[in-house]
Formats: structure tokens, C-alpha cells, sequence
């Protein structure tokens, strides 16, 4: 993992968009009263005639983006993950899937890590309504230089897509030369006592653990799910059968999100034990974003003792 600062994907999101508005002119950003925290602001001022604030108003946020699609443009849309996927979710579903519209959903503040906000505002089923809508792709990149990736990669797909940002800052896990690909994944290590299947903020957290439990002579591989759907069900099936144990890791319900999906693919292909680390059919609660991961068991730490019980 590099030694760089901490950056949050969301503040990668909007640097990530400057670049690709300078590059395409069909790149039109729309945000609902939020830009100053989805950091959409930075195309807004760069490219104000291509930005659109349609106030606090997300049904009609996505209704716009639909209208903008149907006539050549490529509307990326923007604000808190519970805003966009919760109380968006019959447009995104019939104005967006339903016709196939070439819509970017990139929902900030998404998972536990919302941290203060609250509950309320911890969107913790997005993954999971997301996922099967569809026609809809659902990405959660886990540091800046994916999440950099991701928001210029997805302008060359047609079709709707959903990318899952995060508020908190997170290590720069990757270099600048790496390369990525939808529907693939990415693993760190080649471990044999478990695979820790993570995506976004818990990648990290991933990490750290690994590195600690290597100290303890326990060798297990990380496996970054950068893209939920659609996912890699080669790695998925590769790890079952090269590893003693399968672990996933989210700041998400564990249902219907990472865990439900891995478990969706070796039900099919490869039949194996998951055991799922996540919000555990629960809402959260409002505190500090690290003091909630280790609360709610989903720091490095917590990953460690899981990974550590069964050896």
C-alpha cells in the first residue's frame, strides 16, 4: 500500500470529472444542493453552463439525467448514496434501467462511514437495490487512483452505472500505472488460510490485517471487488478452491450486497462456506467514522480476530 495521504473516493470523484469534461463535451454534471460535499463543485466551476443544481429534489434529479440521456448527452448525477439509491429508486428503475439510458449514478456518504450524519443518512441496502435493477453495472472503488479510473472508464460504456463513493478519506492503495477492468477484481497476496473478499472502504482495512496477521505467520490473500456487477466469478471460484476459508467484508448489509453476491456464485458454481462480515441487519448509529468500523466489527482489527478464530 502506498505511503501517500489519505484521499476520499468522492474528492477523487471530482477531480476525476474536471478532466473528463475537458475531454468530452457530451459530459453534462447534475447535483441535488450537495456539490460542496460530492465535490462536484470542481466541474461546476470549471464547466458552469454543464452543470445543473436541481435543488433538493433527487426523483426529479434523476428524471433530468434521463431527459439529458434520451437527447446524446452523458449525464453524470450526484448526491448522498441514501438520497440517490433510496428515495430515487422508482426513477432510477423506470426512467433510467427500463429504457436503458446512458446515466452515471455516483452516490456519495455512502455505508457506516457517513459517520455523524446518522442512520438516517448511513445508506447501508444500496448495493443491494442497485444490483438488481436490470441493465444496471454497480462499481465501489477503494482508493483514489481506481475511483479515478472508474469515473473516466465509465464514460466509454453506454448504459446506466452506479458507482459507490465514500466520505472518508482512505489510503492510496494503488499506483498511478495500474490497470483495471470492469468485471474483474483484484487480488493482493497469495495466501492459503483464507481470502478476504472486501470492496471500498473495508479494502483497506483488508490490508492492514493482512499485513498483521502475516506477522503471526497466517498467509491470506485480499481480493479487492471493485466491480459488484458484474463481478468476477473466476477469482470468486479460484479462491474457494485454493483457500482454506472465505471471508467477505463491507460497510453494507450483508444482505444483498458483497457476501450475498460471492455466496450467489459458489452456490451455482463451486459450493463453499462464506462467512460475512457487515451490517448485520441493522441500522447504524451516529459517531466518528473509525470509532463505528471498530464497533460495528469491521476495522482491521475485527478482521484480524475473524480471520484468526478459524486457524
Amino acid at each position: 500500500m502506498s505511503e501517500k495521504k489519505e484521499i476520499a473516493t468522492r474528492q477523487s470523484y471530482g477531480e476525476a470529472l474536471v478532466k473528463l469534461g475537458e475531454a468530452k463535451q457530451e459530459i453534462v454534471v447534475l447535483d441535488a444542493d450537495l456539490s460542496t460535499a460530492t465535490k462536484t463543485e470542481l466541474f461546476a466551476k470549471k464547466f458552469p453552463e454543464r452543470f445543473i443544481n436541481v435543488g433538493i429534489a433527487e426523483q426529479n434529479l434523476m428524471g433530468i439525467a434521463a431527459g439529458l440521456a434520451a437527447y446524446g448527452k452523458t449525464p453524470y448525477v450526484s448526491t448522498f448514496a441514501a438520497f440517490a439509491a433510496g428515495r430515487a429508486y422508482d426513477q432510477i428503475r423506470s426512467s433510467i434501467c427500463y429504457p436503458n439510458l446512458n446515466v452515471k449514478i455516483c452516490a456519495t456518504h455512502s455505508g457506516i462511514t457517513v459517520g455523524e450524519d446518522g442512520a438516517t443518512h448511513q445508506m447501508l441496502e444500496d448495493l443491494s437495490l442497485m444490483r438488481s435493477l436490470p441493465n444496471m453495472q454497480v462499481l465501489s472503488p477503494s482508493d483514489d487512483t481506481q475511483a479515478k479510473w472508474m469515473i473516466q472508464e465509465i464514460a466509454k460504456i453506454k448504459g446506466p452505472i452506479y458507482v459507490r463513493l465514500a466520505r472518508l478519506a482512505t489510503p492510496v492503495i494503488y499506483e498511478k500505472e495500474q490497470n483495471f477492468e470492469i468485471g474483474k477484481s483484484r487480488m493482493h497476496g497469495d495466501g492459503t488460510d483464507a481470502t478476504i473478499f472486501a470492496t471500498g472502504v473495508t479494502v483497506a482495512e483488508s490490508l492492514k490485517a493482512q499485513k498483521e496477521l502475516e506477522a503471526e505467520d497466517i498467509h491470506v490473500r485480499v481480493v479487492d471487488m471493485y466491480s459488484i456487477k458484474p463481478i468476477d466469478k473466476e477469482m470468486i471460484i479460484q479462491c474457494a478452491k485454493e483457500t482454506k476459508r472465505l471471508i467477505t467484508v463491507e460497510d453494507h448489509s450483508i444482505i444483498g450486497g458483497l457476501g450475498s453476491s460471492v455466496c450467489e456464485v459458489l452456490a451455482e458454481n463451486y459450493p463453499a462456506k462464506v462467512e460475512r462480515m457487515g451490517m448485520q441487519d441493522r441500522f447504524g448509529k451516529s459517531g466518528k467514522a473509525q470509532q463505528l468500523l471498530k464497533y460495528f466489527k469491521l476495522d482491521s482489527r475485527a478482521i484480524m480476530e475473524k480471520v484468526k478464530m478459524g486457524t
